[in-house]
């Protein structure tokens, strides 16, 4: 049986392969500085326009970060791409009928049930003194109008920086980006204000008690309101 023979690479996809093998090979971190376009030329033996075209690509996927008038650095990771991927495919979906984001929901809705229970695994050492402070906050608001959409994010983010893992702020924060992107699209919330800022505090208070049971139900009591703002838009698009 004769092999198919590969697909030879482009000089621009070579040389952004390149530009990530040196990145490697050097032990560069995000916001290391990078060689100039002339030295990465040189080095990759590519063309100014092959590079050109391979930065370009890499910056677009936060490889690569271009800061005008000061060079080109190893990019910070950064979910802002799938965010805008996820937001537009999600408004395409809520004009033919279906409710792509109801399932982004569910996802983050999982995602969070699971790690309010490695919260509880940290122990009773962890302190969660600035999870109390926005809650005191959101029930401020709650008393005078809406909570805030900021206030609200921010218990999320601090909630599970304990844990110590980035990519959970991240990827939480993409959710939230997504979700709040479409907002407009979702009507009007009907979940009165102390009612969200009773459920934020649930979330704490189980935690704090380290039960694990009603850390997961008031996970899922929290993310009601939402689901039925989705359910009640998927009534009115059928």
């Amino acid at each position: 049986m004769t092999a198919v023979p590969r697909a030879r690479m482009s000089r621009a996809v070579e040389a952004q392969e390149g530009v990530k093998d040196l990145i490697l090979k050097r032990g560069l971190v995000a916001g290391d500085p990078l060689p100039t376009e002339s030295e990465l030329m040189e080095e990759l033996s590519v063309s100014r326009n092959s590079i050109r075209e391979a930065l370009k690509a890499l910056q677009a996927v936060g490889i690569v970060e271009i800061r005008h008038g000061f060079g080109m650095f190893v990019g910070r990771m950064s979910l802002a791409g799938l965010v805008d991927e996820l937001a537009f495919h999600s408004r395409i979906t809520l004009q033919d009928g279906r409710n792509h984001l109801a399932h982004l929901v569910e996802i983050r809705e999982i995602l969070e049930a699971g790690l309010v229970q490695r919260l509880i695994d940290l122990g009773p050492e962890v302190d969660l003194t600035s999870v109390a402070d926005v809650i005191a906050r959101m029930e401020a608001e709650a008393a005078v109008g809406v909570v805030s959409p900021e206030t609200d994010r921010l218990f999320h983010d601090l909630l599970y920086r304990p844990l110590g893992n980035p990519l959970v702020s991240q990827l939480l924060g993409a959710f939230w980006d997504v979700y709040h992107q479409l907002r407009e699209h979702l009507g009007t919330p009907d979940e009165p204000s102390g009612d969200v800022a009773r459920k934020h505090r649930d979330i704490y208070a189980a935690v704090l008690a380290a039960d694990r049971t009603a850390a997961e139900a008031a996970v899922h009591a929290h993310f009601y309101g939402v689901r039925n703002r989705l359910a009640r838009m998927d009534r009115t698009t059928t």
